[in-house]
């Protein structure tokens, strides 16, 4: 009996203590999935072994996964969920500058400290111009946008506590002309000869297809950040699928031509739509199923993995994920890590 009462103990401690999690986690991020998922903490689940791409003109053999780093640092630091991700096979993180990520890259500096060497650290910035997407900008205003942009890549490195960081976006890019424009280059060349930084790269959720074809015209940039789902272009401005946007097979020969300019690409957002906008709402997970064969909808896989899987295996090199439990983190891993099995 005495045993029992152990055993219950012990049950009834380890509960109290998810419970605990669970609340955290949801105070944190308002997101019912993510607490539940949080009391499942797998620190010791068995991880189907990383896949890895080279990412465009970087040469880097990266994983599949890319830990995103902007939300789950934001607060405060996870060294917990960075290493976990870091043992189990992922070498790229991404982060952001503390104008739109708060603590994210101070609360990054420790895990930096013992990993620096052996991973792909990216970071980025907004120029911060008040610029419609169509319209072409001045150069006064490029010039602007490129001081603002070195700027915060200094702050970027303070920050970090670092000296260089592997590569700096233009984060949320959304005007083709920015993004051709000599002056923005320009502030990347003085960057990179001044050894803050080794490669070029942008991040878009907005008239993404118009920004990543410049992208690819220039053949100036070595990595693209987009967001894209099965079902097409995914707008972060009104948390849904663009509405004339192709689906993403559609969408191949645009991707092609950023690979043809050594562009790798990066998704994000891949299944954001299907968790939906309502306060302990789950959206719609069954939105993509349309877009999927009998072999993918057969998968061991849930909706998200799924939507995961199926954007890295038609077009993107990885895709980047805000993990900011245990479960999420094991979830996308898994679906990062076997994609290429659901797919002739």
């Amino acid at each position: 009996m005495a045993r029992n009462l152990r055993t219950t103990r012990r049950k009834f401690i380890h509960s109290m203590a998810g419970l605990a999690i669970a609340g955290r986690t949801f105070l944190r991020s308002g997101d019912v999935r993510a607490a539940i998922a949080e009391t499942q903490e797998g620190e010791g689940t068995p991880l189907p072994k990383m896949a890895y791409r080279r990412l465009g003109k970087t040469g880097f053999l990266g994983s599949r996964l890319i830990f995103g780093c902007g939300a789950a640092l934001s607060q405060e630091p996870r060294d917990d969920l960075l290493n976990r991700a870091f043992d189990a096979g992922v070498n790229v993180f991404d982060v952001g500058t503390r104008r739109y990520y708060k603590d994210a890259e101070q609360n990054l500096r420790v895990f930096l400290k013992k990993r620096r060497d052996e991973i792909l650290l990216i970071s980025k910035a907004s120029v911060y111009l008040d610029i419609e997407p169509g319209a072409q900008v001045t150069s006064a205003q490029a010039k602007q946008g490129a001081k603002t942009w070195l700027g915060l890549l200094d702050q970027s490195l303070s920050d970090l506590g670092v000296e260089r960081v592997d590569a700096y976006y233009m984060m949320g890019a959304n005007n083709p002309s920015v993004v051709r424009s000599d002056e923005m280059y320009e502030a990347f060349l003085k960057a990179k000869q001044a050894g803050k930084t080794s490669y070029w790269g942008l991040s878009t959720h907005e008239n993404a297809q118009n920004v990543v074809l410049a992208a690819a015209a220039t053949e100036r940039f070595s990595l693209a950040q987009i967001a894209i789902t099965p079902a097409g272009w995914y707008s972060w401005a009104d948390r849904n699928v663009v509405a004339d946007s192709p689906d993403m097979v559609g969408l191949g020969p645009v991707l092609a031509e950023a690979r043809a300019a050594k562009i790798g690409l990066i998704g994000m957002k891949a299944g954001r739509f299907l968790a939906g906008r309502k306060w302990l709402g789950w959206g719609n997970p069954k939105a993509f199923d349309s877009h999927y064969d009998a072999k993918l909808m057969a998968a061991n896989l849930n909706e998200f993995q799924r939507s995961y899987a199926f954007v890295l295996e038609h077009g993107l090199d990885a895709v980047n994920a805000d993990m900011q439990t245990f479960g999420h983190l094991e979830e996308n891993f898994v679906a990062a890590a076997t994609a290429q099995e659901y797919f002739a």
